[in-house]
């Protein structure tokens, strides 16, 4: 009798609104549990999202995203890479383009980060694939001025009363492991801090 083939394990890392908001189709095809020991990647609030009212959001951010932080991750159910990626891709309402994923027995020779990084702390975990959102900052695209840590503040603190509230919204619920500069920057900030009422 054959051997049975054993299913690969399939990870999907996480930093943002994946953790508290990861919807109901999404959450179909995760193992419940959302583990603190990821890899460590570079992490800033610097992409404006219009989905959110021009909230900043949580992205991958190898120029402004320092010192790196240990993301979460989950387990896929699902049995192939690819359909973990449309299952991503299905959440974030994105394109394939901006869903990245390693496959550990194509990445022998990772040497660009994120993917080094991803790939060293998927072997030594034993996940055979990694699977996790790729959108990046647009914040000088956007605002036409470079991205700095008060260039950020002074953005959020000009929003529009319903922009403001939804920014305040995500930064209050990014997960305590998230201590970017730009979350140091608006600590004292009443809306913003961790001790700020829900609204």
């Amino acid at each position: 009798m054959a051997e049975a083939k054993k299913k690969p394990r399939i990870a999907i890392l996480g930093w943002g609104s994946l953790l508290w908001e990861p919807g109901e189709f999404f959450n179909e095809w995760i193992e419940p549990q959302w583990n603190p020991d990821g890899p460590e990647l570079k992490i800033e609030f610097s992409r404006i999202s219009d989905k959110r009212s021009g909230a900043l959001t949580l992205v991958i951010d190898e120029a402004n995203g320092t010192p790196p932080t240990t993301v979460a991750w989950c387990l896929s159910k699902r049995k192939l890479p690819e359909d973990a990626i449309a299952d991503l891709r299905c959440r974030e309402e994105t394109t394939m383009a901006n869903i990245h994923h390693v496959v550990l027995t194509d990445a022998a020779e990772a040497t660009a980060s994120p993917q080094k990084e991803i790939v060293a702390w998927a072997r030594a975990k034993g996940i055979d694939a990694v699977v996790w959102t790729g959108l990046k900052s647009n914040f000088e695209k956007k605002r036409n001025t470079p991205f700095t840590v008060e260039a950020a503040a002074a953005y959020l603190k000009g929003l529009d009363a319903t922009g403001r509230a939804r920014a305040a919204e995500y930064v209050r619920k990014a997960p305590p492991f998230i201590k970017t500069k730009v979350r140091e920057a608006l600590a004292n900030e009443k809306d913003f801090s961790d001790d700020a009422p829900p609204k």
